[in-house]
């Protein structure tokens, strides 16, 4: 019974992810509608349960009448089938209805609801562009997601579950008092009248405030698992307790909000209590004045009595659910500042997938700045045979990086294309281009899983073989050998801390390599690949790793010269445009701008003006460092 309402809903949709609508309810109703009969049924079973709830009162009353005016020998001859029929109600209709109500609510919508929220979000998050990501705290987009999925479920039931139960409770309230009098209803009129007042005053004061928490509470997050995720870097520079401030000052923030909040529930809570008070008095003193003129039975004062009782507390519930519904509304309304960004890079409609029978790129009057006045490419010609193996050289923000992540699609051009065999990159999805190249960056991070996950990301359908050569052709054989975690993991089936801070640079960078060994795309792009090992690592790699470029398009950056000095031809770039290009010993002899970088790096350090530390970075985010190694990888020329 249980596993047959779980299976009502699928939490794991296959359609498409797409863009949430704006506002509010339209918003809501996007998550909900693939859910609408059960919410539906909840209707129904709510309507039906409070029904029956308000009518045991009037039975109550009835039955005090009938006590009071039936002698005991023949109450059970008069009144026996209707006493069935309340026995029947209690026992048997009213459990029956909450078990409905249970297995609709907790069995159907309870986990399965927003775990497609957060499945269906989190296929739509992953499409956003590099840029987004750059923008946002991870902690603080996770954080989003996760509490913006119980707040949407808990906004479609709860409106349900209170609205709806209040709204036929209360009437059926008004009805059965104004049976007998209606001036007995008069309390209850007056009750309503003055709860909505309160509700309207207090309620859009909550909902303000928990937008706000919401807002706040996602901010500590967001800075409390950015120091955890750069706990290196706090130890490095011992700022423990900058940090500690750091974290401070957004939680002094988000209490700050749940004081705001405090202060008004005690308010509605006190308002309310009174309010209660008032109607508890004057539906007692009513009663007793009606009853002395006869005008009410003994039976309708004791129903209308202990529907005061009910509502006392019933009213404490709606107060809560009222003001967790405001706030999970407010935190949706925060929520949907963030999980409704439009994706900034997006593939055209049945686009097909990338074909690259020989791997020809051309950069076509490419043209791009990161939001900057002045532009990274300005009319940015390149053309690079299919094969062959190009190094792109420069000062920092010359555009090299650049390149690269634009041929990956990281970002869109602004003018100009860059085609792959003659297709246009923007024409093809952006998955089936990636899984055309290969690259390797400086700043390696590794997902939070063991070595075998990590290096089978290049190709996961690859067979145990395949995984082994990869590793040993990265040079990674031995270290991955002796690797242990603290579950008792060894080997392959270790696993690497997040972004692999388990691991040394080097090792990471090695792990990094043999992903993209498996990968073994028909396009290669090395951005400082090797940058992070040592001079004996690399020279061991580097046989590999030209071995690997066999048959491939390659473009390579690399700040020390001398581990791309043997490719087929050099690019020498300069605020965005090339200023030279030729092979090694064509550009030494030329005495151009690479010659001064080579004279420079044989010569010992990069001087301040030649290298990382001069000029800014290609991207607002990444910076590579030159390295003062003696030269060590060679080409087999």
């Amino acid at each position: 019974m249980f596993s047959t309402f779980e299976k009502l809903v699928d939490p794991f949709p296959d359609e498409a992810p797409r863009a949430p609508p704006s506002g509010l309810f339209a918003f809501l109703w996007f998550f909900a509608r693939p859910v609408w009969p059960l919410l539906a049924a909840m209707a129904v079973f709510t309507a039906a349960i409070s029904v029956i709830e308000v009518s045991l009162f009037g039975f109550l009353g009835s039955i005090v009448d009938w006590f009071a005016e039936t002698p005991k020998e023949a109450l059970l001859a008069e009144r026996g089938w209707q006493l069935a029929l309340i026995g029947f109600v209690v026992v048997v209709a009213l459990p029956g209805l909450q078990l409905l109500d249970g297995l609709v609510s907790f069995q159907a919508l309870f986990g399965n609801f927003p775990m497609r929220f957060r499945y269906v979000m989190h296929r739509w998050l992953l499409g956003h562009s590099l840029g987004f990501f750059q923008d946002e705290f991870a902690g603080r987009v996770s954080q989003k997601l996760m509490q913006t999925a119980l707040a949407v479920r808990e906004t479609a039931t709860k409106s349900i579950d209170v609205f709806l139960y209040v709204a036929v409770y209360f009437s059926g309230v008004v009805v059965l008092a104004a049976a007998s009098d209606w001036k007995l209803a008069l309390p209850f009129l007056g009750w309503l009248g003055l709860y909505a007042v309160m509700l309207r005053y207090f309620i859009p004061r909550l909902d303000r405030v928990a937008e706000r928490q919401a807002d706040a509470r996602a901010e500590m997050t967001g800075r409390i698992v950015d120091a955890y995720a750069n706990v290196q870097t706090v130890k490095l520079f011992a700022h423990t307790r900058r940090e500690a401030d750091y974290a401070r000052a957004s939680m002094a923030g988000f209490l700050a909000t749940v004081y705001g909040q405090g202060r008004l529930v005690t308010l509605f809570v006190t308002c309310l209590q009174t309010l209660n008070s008032l109607l508890l008095f004057a539906v007692g003193a009513a009663g007793i004045a009606l009853w002395t003129n006869d005008l009410v039975t003994v039976g309708a004062i004791a129903a209308s009595v202990g529907l005061v009782l009910r509502i006392h507390g019933m009213s404490q519930w709606i107060m809560w659910e009222v003001s967790g519904l405001f706030e999970n509304i407010g935190t949706i309304r925060d929520g949907m500042a963030t999980l409704q960004i439009p994706h900034a890079i997006t593939d055209r409609p049945e686009a097909p997938p990338l074909a690259v029978p020989t791997g020809e790129i051309r950069f076509e009057k490419v043209s791009f700045h990161y939001g900057k006045g002045g532009g990274v490419l300005r009319e940015f010609d390149l053309a690079i045979r299919p094969g062959e193996k190009v190094g792109l050289v420069g000062r920092s923000g010359a555009g090299k990086s650049t390149i690269l992540n634009l041929l990956m699609r990281f970002h869109d051009v602004e003018a100009g294309r860059i085609l792959i065999d003659g297709t246009d990159i923007r024409d093809v999805p952006q998955e089936s281009l990636r899984e055309k190249i290969g690259m390797v960056t400086q700043d390696t991070s590794l997902l939070h899983r063991s070595i075998r996950d990590n290096v089978l990301y290049g190709r996961p359908d690859a067979g145990e073989a395949a995984l082994m050569r990869a590793i040993e052709r990265a040079e990674a054989g031995e270290f991955v050998g002796e690797l242990r975690d603290r579950d008792g993991r060894t080997g392959l089936d270790a696993e690497v801390g997040e972004r692999g801070v388990k691991l040394s640079g080097g090792q990471r960078q090695r792990i990094a390599i043999a992903r993209v060994m498996l990968k073994d795309a028909p396009i290669l792009l090395l951005d400082e690949a090797t940058s992070a090992l040592d001079s004996e690592i690399e020279a061991a790699i580097a046989e590999n790793l030209y071995r690997l470029m066999e048959g491939k398009t390659v473009i390579a950056v690399a700040h020390r010269l001398s581990t791309i000095a043997a490719l087929d031809r050099l690019v020498v770039l300069d605020k965005g445009a090339i200023v030279e290009q030729g092979s090694h010993a064509e550009l030494v002899a030329r005495g151009g701008l690479y010659a001064h970088l080579w004279s420079r790096q044989v010569g010992g350090f990069l001087a301040a003006g030649d290298g990382e530390e001069s000029g800014e970075s290609d991207a607002p985010t990444t910076g590579t460092g030159a390295k003062d190694e003696a030269p060590s990888m060679r080409a087999a020329e």
